[in-house]
């Protein structure tokens, strides 16, 4: 007999069902991207100036893919760290996921209001949305990191602190880019993407022994 929880096996089936959850959100970021309606007749000059018109749309769309994508790999090798899950990690794992199946309904937002009237207030909720994020996965952090109660034992202190720091640092920036896009829209969308390099720095050097 074994005292060891049935929660704590191997992480693959969480990673598989987080998988899923990023796969759905980044495939739902396209259908913001409308067709243009100017019926059967329309020349086409009419046709590339609507097209072109959709600049918003395209902006936001590769804005908010390449968001995804980086928070599919920054979990993918947060999960590397893990060697068991229990209940703490699970529901802390679904908030990460929460937020990543949000972020289509603020890059529709941004889509809809970028560079008119509203821009500031538009940048501001995505850049929000992503402060929220980035108190989710440290929230999944402290479910795991403490004591190292979750980590796996080959896994290096100097690693963890690394993760510590970066993560610290999130909430810090993506809550100063809000403040700054209720200034400038386009200065608190810039922040807000810089911490892409961040996020990548993160992702490549946990990768390295």
């Amino acid at each position: 007999m074994t005292s060891e929880s049935p929660l704590e096996k191997d992480t693959g089936r969480v990673e598989a069902f987080s998988d899923g959850v990023f796969a759905i959100a980044i495939t739902l970021l396209i259908l913001e991207i409308k067709v243009p309606n100017l019926g059967a007749g329309a020349t086409d000059g009419k046709l590339l100036a609507a097209l072109g018109a959709l600049w918003p749309s395209y902006l936001a769309f590769v804005l908010s893919f390449f968001v995804i994508l980086i928070m599919w790999v920054n979990h993918h090798e947060f999960l590397r760290l893990v060697r068991a899950v229990d209940y703490p990690f699970l529901f802390a794992n679904g908030a990460v996921l929460l937020m990543v199946t949000f972020v289509p309904f603020p890059t529709a937002v941004l889509a809809a209001h970028l560079g008119a009237e509203g821009a500031r207030g538009a940048v501001a909720f995505y850049c929000a949305t992503f402060f929220a994020a980035s108190l989710a996965y440290n929230v999944m952090l402290c479910t795991v990191f403490p004591s190292r109660r979750l980590v796996r034992s080959d896994v290096p202190d100097e690693v963890l602190d690394r993760v510590r720091r970066a993560y610290r640092s999130g909430p810090l920036v993506y809550g100063l880019s809000v403040t700054l896009a209720l200034w400038n829209a386009w200065a608190g969308l810039a922040l807000c993407t810089s911490l892409w390099a961040l996020w990548t720095n993160l992702c490549y050097r946990s990768s390295r022994p």
